[in-house]
């Protein structure tokens, strides 16, 4: 739903929201948690009571369509509002319970209980229409999931604070009364927090009261198959999750005879796997999406109920008993309440905003059907198993077998939900168990929290050293920054990407057209590095840019992407520009392109008069690559410029390494003389050190005719001409580096010429 408010008006609303929550949080705790089954047990209630119990918490959602009547009359927050304070005042019964009990009154108490709890749901429900749309609006922008997720941790802390509060209060055998100084400070809680709402804005919606009715609003639910099939699999994860969650309060005082007080402190546990999966989705949801995190919830919850299948009942170990039940309301809490809060935040993504208040409806109905019939069905399924004297450890295993067969039913459900941009399960696996994603996440929340420029460059280098595909959003955002510094650190982390997204290459595309001269060349240089092939019609264009850092980047992107129709065109731009780094540009692309037809330009840069020495650099390693020697040639040229002097020795040891390995290889037996190609390659090897050492004088006919020599196998025939041309060229000559690439260049091909005729050698004795 988008929002109405200003950043800074939906900043101090998130905050009341906030405040909100604790209050609500508080108040649920004291009156409606696991409070109330612990009260009933100590009164001696039966399951189908307790199920009945479980039953009323949805209850509330069959009230949602009066409250949308009203919402066509009256203030959605306002109804909220009243409808809050409202469901805690009605709790006054249950107040009256516990000391209604210690009279000696159970079965009365017992009512009053049941009354106070229906009451609180039914006013609950109505006041519920305004829930969707609240949040929807608190919720709104890019950090949706997140924020939403954020709700959850503070209703998941606020509810572990009351949790061990109570838990200290009841101890082992508490006296009644204090179940009623609990319920009264649960109603000052829930009166407050409904004062608080009423201050909340006003979600601007269409109640659409008039426009769709009740019956219609399920109809055209079900008649979307995408949201047919998250009904269908809300239903089952809400009937599991409100079954399992409930009645392992029953399994741990039935089955382990454990105090109040003890399952008011596992219900902090159980408080503390909620905190924790809401920490991790809000970690996550906003990377990864909500459906891969729905899966592993939902996973989670199955994992949790599989030991209540096999832990013995007979078992003596108190300390195992304790770490036992700890485990399964922290697993339980974990899985299946994180599987009910990452649900909403699904639901909220597939539903367009105009039927948020219709859908929201079935949304509360599906949820309420399913908890109500399973909670009071279980607990009608365990008093009837204990009836035909079935011990009640068995009937515990056979209820959760049920659930964990229905659980295994939507994860097979999952798997067709609608991704909704959400990573495939598989990658949000990886994404988890990634240091470096993780890491990136991590930078990514700081990012959007910072307001310092010098803390965001800095973050900004970091994602650069942390390559994360989850990133591209963050980055992508960053660069649109107005300073240029972070434009460019953001552009330089997207560099480091091992993929780009559509998004990421049309924001590319379209900085190079917008931004020349300031980020647009490594825009440029991002395109042909990632191989973005939709790019080259645009990078032909820019290769005669003004900017002449696009222009270069350009030309050697169009070089990566292999674009070889536009390879003529660079060597006119390489040959016509004076100026110097552009020129040194289009040398490299042209050393990426590999193409020998180059050598002849190359060649032509060196014969201007005085080129600056990293031209002559660039040229000659240019060249190297066509000649496919750079990586071996590099580090003879480093020497050369760190002692110019040492030109001649490093050719000559280029020349005696390359003979020393030929006769190592070949030229030690007389088998081989009389062949042609041993030959020929005997009389080359010969003759090699004297051209080189004359060519290095500036003589260079024997080099050249020992180019000329060389077998078409092993030369391409437009580098053999070129260079035996240039070796003779007087101009050329002049060009140290020049020297000692080409011989360096007769060196290695006579190391190739002996490697490839020894190879023949041996295949021929096989």
């Amino acid at each position: 739903m988008p929002s109405m408010l200003s950043p800074y008006r939906l900043a101090k609303a998130r905050d009341l929201y906030n405040i909100f929550n604790v209050f609500n949080s508080l108040s649920w705790q004291f009156l409606i948690g696991n409070i109330i089954t612990i009260f009933a047990m100590r009164l001696h209630a039966s399951s189908t009571y307790l199920g009945t119990l479980s039953a009323l918490l949805y209850v509330a959602f069959f009230f949602l369509p009066l409250g949308k009547v009203l919402a066509s009359r009256f203030s959605i927050v306002k109804i909220f509002s009243f409808a809050w304070s409202g469901r805690a005042i009605c709790m006054i019964t249950l107040f009256f319970a516990p000391l209604v009990a210690t009279a000696g009154h159970r079965d009365l108490a017992l009512g009053l209980t049941v009354l106070g709890v229906l009451l609180f749901h039914v006013i609950r429900g109505i006041g519920m229409i305004g829930n969707n749309p609240v949040l929807s609006l608190m919720a709104s922008g890019p950090d949706r999931g997140s924020y939403m997720t954020q709700i959850q941790i503070i209703n998941s802390a606020v509810g572990m604070f009351a949790s061990f509060a109570i838990a200290i209060l009841l101890g082992r055998d508490p006296p009644l009364y204090l179940y009623s100084v609990i319920v009264a400070v649960g109603i000052g809680c829930g009166i407050f927090s409904g004062i608080l709402m009423g201050k909340i804005p006003e979600p601007s919606v269409d109640t659409g009261g008039k426009k769709i009715k009740f019956f219609d609003v399920f109809k055209q639910a079900l008649s979307q198959a995408n949201l047919r099939q998250f009904i269908v699999i809300l239903f089952i994860v809400a009937l599991v999750s409100g079954v399992s969650r409930a009645f392992i309060v029953v399994y741990s005082r039935e089955v382990f005879m454990q105090s109040d007080g003890m399952v008011s402190l596992y219900t902090v546990f159980g408080g503390l796997g909620n905190l924790m999966i809401g920490m991790l989705i809000k970690f996550l949801v906003d990377r990864t999406g909500a459906k891969p995190i729905f899966i592993l919830c939902v996973f989670m919850g199955l994992v949790s109920m599989v030991p209540i299948i096999f832990f013995p009942q007979s078992l003596d170990n108190l300390i195992t008993i304790i770490l036992f039940l700890t485990f399964l309301f922290f697993m339980l809490n974990f899985g299946f309440l994180g599987a009910e809060g990452i649900a909403q935040t699904y639901f909220l993504a597939l539903v367009p905003s105009e039927l948020m208040l219709d859908m929201g409806i079935v949304y509360f109905f599906v949820f309420g059907i399913a908890g109500t019939g399973g909670s009071f069905l279980a607990g009608l399924f365990l008093d009837i198993m204990t009836g035909l004297g079935v011990d009640i450890i068995i009937a515990f295993r056979a209820l959760y077998l049920v659930l964990i067969a229905l659980t295994g039913l939507v994860l097979f459900f999952q798997r067709k939900l609608t991704p909704l941009g959400a990573l495939p399960f598989r990658g949000a696996l990886e994404v988890i168990f990634s240091f470096r994603d993780l890491k990136a996440i991590s930078l990514l929340d700081k990012l959007n929290k910072t307001s310092d420029s010098q803390e965001e460059e800095a973050l900004l280098g970091a994602l650069h050293d942390t390559p994360s595909r989850l990133a591209t959003k963050g980055l992508l955002d960053r660069a649109k920054s107005p300073r240029l510094a972070t434009r460019l650190e953001s552009l330089r982390a997207m560099e480091s990407l091992e993929s780009l997204t559509e998004d990421a290459e049309k924001a590319l595309i379209d900085d190079i057209i917008h931004n020349p001269f300031t980020t647009a060349y490594i825009s440029a240089r991002i395109l042909g590095n990632h191989g973005v092939f939709a790019a080259i019609p645009l990078l032909r264009e820019l290769a005669a840019s003004h900017d002449y850092m696009l222009a270069g980047e350009a030309m050697i992107a169009l070089a990566k992407l292999g674009d070889e129709v536009f390879r003529p065109r660079i060597e006119e731009i390489v040959l016509g520009t004076d100026n110097p780094r552009l020129k040194i540009m289009g040398v490299e692309a042209l050393g990426i392109y590999q193409s020998p037809n180059s050598i002849s330009v190359l060649l032509d840069i060196l014969r201007v008069a005085d080129p600056p020495p990293y031209l002559r650099d660039e040229v000659v390693l240019a060249m190297a690559s066509i000649l496919d020697t750079q990586n071996q040639f590099y580090p003879i040229l480093v020497h050369y410029l760190e002692n110019e002097s040492l030109a001649p020795t490093l050719a000559a040891d280029e020349v005696d390494a390359a003979c020393e390995f030929y006769n190592a290889t070949l030229g030690g037996g007389k088998k081989n003389w009389k062949k042609p190609g041993f030959v020929l390659i005997a009389r080359q090897a010969k003759a090699l050190p004297a051209a080189a050492s004359a060519f290095m004088d500036r003589k260079g006919a024997l080099l050249s005719q020992w180019i000329l020599e060389l077998p078409d196998k092993f030369c391409h025939s437009v580098v053999q001409m070129v260079l035996a041309e240039a070796v003779l060229d007087d101009e050329l000559c002049s060009h140290r580096r020049l020297q000692l690439l080409i011989v360096h260049w007769t060196a290695y091909k006579l190391r190739i010429w002996t490697q490839k005729l020894k190879e023949k050698e041996q295949r021929e004795v096989l």
